[in-house]
């Protein structure tokens, strides 16, 4: 194998170490993001039902005082009774009297009603609770794994960029110019073996003469297909086509 080829699957596996931890890093954020979203939702699902707890409560209260005053109504009437001696005015307060009971016989039967919500509610609350709590748990841990990996990730990457710079420098400017023209246009490998007779990028059947041109390893040889660099190793399939 060529010394420059050897100098520049070098360079090339830095790249792709290079791109494995850079995609992997850029992943960071939108898993932070995906755990935070989650542990909002959970504790957005809590407030909900505590809210209807509050609301609950509230009318349920309501209907205790809307009670209570029709028991001040009652007294108020009973008293008028007591008072009037007119049979008209004592029948009529009678009947707002019976109109009260009815009243209070109503709002009490809503307020069994809400009680029995708000039983519901108070276990809903509770699991609601331990699902918030757990899940807080949960992604705090994820979250400081991520934190974790993100450092390494990037002292990684300013290990890779280091190495690669030192590779850089061992390369011919040439060869390096050429390689990183590829390297902008394919996104992928291009520096590439012989793979039974084909271009290890393309797949494309190589020509005798191509094959034979890098299995001589006395120049740079290229797909004539994608432009892809080749290289020749021991032990390799060469059928080519003719």
């Amino acid at each position: 194998m060529l010394p420059i080829i050897e100098k520049l699957l070098i360079l090339q596996d830095r790249d792709h170490r290079l791109h494995r931890a850079r995609t992997e890093l850029g992943s960071i954020g939108p898993q932070r993001q995906t755990l935070q979203n989650k542990a909002t939702d959970v504790q957005a699902r809590l407030d909900a039902v505590k809210l209807r707890g509050k609301q609950i409560e509230s009318e349920r209260k309501r209907l205790e005082l809307d009670a209570e005053a029709k028991n001040a109504q009652i007294a108020k009437y009973s008293l008028q009774q007591f008072q009037t001696k007119k049979n008209e005015e004592y029948k009529a307060l009678a009947h707002e009297i019976e109109l009260c009971k009815e009243a209070i016989s109503k709002l009490e039967d809503q307020q069994l009603e809400f009680m029995e919500q708000a039983d519901q509610v108070a276990k809903d609350i509770a699991a609601a609770t331990a699902e918030a709590k757990n899940s807080k748990r949960d992604v705090d841990l994820l979250v400081a794994d991520l934190a974790t990996l993100e450092l390494n990730l990037k002292k990684q990457i300013a290990d890779l960029e280091a190495d690669r710079a030192r590779q850089v420098a061992e390369v011919d400017a040439s060869a390096l110019n050429r390689y990183e023209r590829l390297l902008k246009s394919k996104g992928d490998s291009v520096v590439v073996s012989i793979e039974h007779g084909a271009c290890g990028g393309c797949h494309m059947k190589l020509t005798t003469q191509t094959v034979r041109t890098c299995q001589g390893m006395g120049e740079i040889t290229t797909c004539p297909h994608c432009g892809r660099i080749l290289y020749y190793e021991r032990g390799m399939d060469l059928v080519a086509a003719d």
